[in-house]
């Protein structure tokens, strides 16, 4: 950016979000305790392998998205209302009205118990026999690499909803923390930079976040409904809205406190 160090402006924390299953419903937190480079707590644990991915437990290396289930392809996603239980590692999908699936993910009845439901809800878009993963320590089923915490600007978002001409949920983009404070797409020009709170956390700002046709999804219905990245490409010459943040400090972050950019 190019204020000087006394014009830097502060950061709100508007919300804070887990996604334990890659592809399945956010879970909104009021606090979370972060590690020094570790990934956001709970996030991303496990993921429903479409089909054999490659992927191997004991030597996990980063997959392309579209090894899983993900709402890029398969927006019918969007219509599970899931939560996961750290403590007993029970994991509830219910559809609609209904109460569909109650698993303990640590045993292998409950992950075949999750595995038999997209067999047989989502044969059309399986490539094979879908499995449940669940990532070793120090792993997680992110879409970047390095994205160990994902954060959205939401002054972004109001610019892409005025773009599109629509209302667009933040929750479309999929983030952890949701961030007050910046002008439209100014987060982009932090790469680089540290956001630190005054408990001690500290973020270094590793990458920009390239969208795909996820955030097309509607993330209360279902319903493919607008072409978000295809209109940031034509308006701002690329697709890239919110960043990724590695963890230089840990502490405890709370929904509603101030992130100051170090100068």
């Amino acid at each position: 950016m190019t204020a000087t160090p006394t014009s830097l402006p502060e950061l709100r924390l508007e919300a804070l979000h887990r996604y334990p299953v890659k592809g399945l419903s956010p879970e909104e937190l009021e606090q979370v305790t972060l590690e020094a480079g570790r990934y956001f707590p709970g996030d991303r644990l496990f993921a429903i392998e479409n089909g054999p991915s490659g992927f191997d437990p004991a030597a996990p290396k980063h997959q392309p998205k579209i090894k899983f289930l993900m709402l890029m392809r398969n927006e019918a996603l969007a219509r599970l209302i899931t939560r996961y239980d750290d403590e007993t590692s029970v994991l509830t999908i219910r559809q609609g009205d209904g109460l569909v699936v109650e698993a303990d993910l640590s045993t292998p009845e409950g992950r075949e118990a999750v595995e038999a439901f997209f067999r047989a809800e989502f044969a059309d878009s399986l490539r094979g026999p879908p499995r449940l993963l669940a990532a070793p320590d120090g792993f997680r089923f992110t879409d970047s690499a390095r994205g160990f915490v994902s954060l959205l600007n939401l002054a972004s978002v109001a610019a892409t909803q005025d773009m599109v001409g629509a209302p667009v949920d933040p929750l479309r983009f999929r983030a952890n923390l949701h961030l007050t404070g910046l002008p439209p797409f100014a987060e982009l020009d932090l790469v680089g930079r540290i956001l630190a709170t005054a408990g001690g956390v500290r973020l270094r700002i590793s990458k920009r976040t390239e969208r795909c046709a996820a955030t097309n999804v509607d993330p209360a219905t279902g319903i493919r409904d607008l072409a978000i990245p295809r209109t940031l490409s034509t308006r701002l010459g690329h697709a890239d809205c919110g960043v990724y943040a590695e963890v230089l400090h840990g502490g405890r972050l709370e929904r509603g406190e101030t992130l100051r950019i170090e100068a």
